[in-house]
């Protein structure tokens, strides 16, 4: 019974992985949200699952081998031998996002495969980095002939004219015109393993949204904002989502912090008014 008391919740526990940037364990940060989902998981055993498959590719490798030489057969093994690639039928399966079930099933979304991905390529000696680009998730290589960018949902090396392809849908959408004049390297700068377990909790928060699953939601907020907690906006979304599942007291706490640092926002006047209601309410 005392060993149960003195075990982490899965949010503490994600907390402490992710309290400094200087060393920040993005594959167990990773892994940990689906604790979520599965309390009982053990996360060290998709660390083990990933040592494994860096262990058997690594034996295929002479210790001399040139970066170009160690990518190729990475990318051999990864998407050809072990047959990892994008979950096609089921992109909006959540469990695309849960390491466990990707090591697992082998299909995943492009975050979720590029942080496998780059597990294996980083402990190869490769100078791999996550790249959020516009809408998908890539993964770029520095080597001595150049940069090359992969897409890790499907494998396959992207050239400079299919990533300008790729990104004019999202310019359009800005309608800026400075949005059109801003150069390919922008988007194309290395996420940190923060910014990366943010993109893999957004997109958790976006499904269980559309699935109008509350209680999915607010687990995904709670990490959201112990990974960030200056986000001020994510107060207020949790507030709401507190506020919808009848929690008062805690829909209270995080629209005050919200107000308190929103300044002049469009929707102040409307928050105020929610807060008042929920005050009423809870008298």
């Amino acid at each position: 019974m005392m060993k149960d008391f003195l075990k982490p919740t899965p949010l503490s526990y994600f907390a402490t992985l992710v309290q400094s940037d200087t060393h920040f364990p993005l594959l167990e940060a990773a892994a940990s949200l689906a604790q979520d989902e599965h309390p009982d998981l053990d996360v060290q055993s998709v660390l083990s699952g990933v040592d494994h498959l860096l262990a058997t590719v690594r034996c295929r490798i002479p210790a001399d081998a040139p970066g170009v030489y160690k990518l190729r057969i990475l990318n051999q093994y990864f998407f050809k031998d072990q047959g990892f690639a994008g979950n096609v039928n089921h992109y909006h399966d959540p469990a695309n996002s849960y390491m466990h079930s990707v090591l697992h099933s082998r299909r995943g979304i492009p975050v979720s495969l590029a942080v496998l991905w780059l597990e294996l390529a980083q402990g190869l000696g490769l100078a791999a980095r996550g790249v959020s680009f516009p809408g998908h998730f890539l993964v770029r290589v520095n080597l001595a002939q150049g940069q090359v960018l992969i897409d890790p949902f499907s494998g396959e090396s992207l050239s400079r004219e299919e990533l300008v392809e790729r990104l004019e849908p999202y310019r359009r959408g800005l309608g800026s015109p400075i949005s059109q004049e801003l150069p390919l390297g922008v988007f194309l700068q290395p996420a940190t393993p923060r910014e990366i377990i943010e993109r893999m909790l957004r997109n958790l928060k976006e499904l269980y949204r559309a699935q109008s699953d509350l209680q999915r939601l607010l687990a995904v907020q709670d990490r959201l904002l112990v990974l960030l907690p200056e986000l001020w906006v994510e107060y207020r979304e949790r507030g709401l989502t507190n506020a919808s599942l009848g929690q008062t007291e805690q829909a209270v706490q995080d629209l005050e912090t919200y107000l308190a640092h929103a300044g002049s926002s469009e929707d102040s006047s409307a928050i105020a008014q929610r807060l008042l209601e929920l005050r009423r309410k809870a008298r």
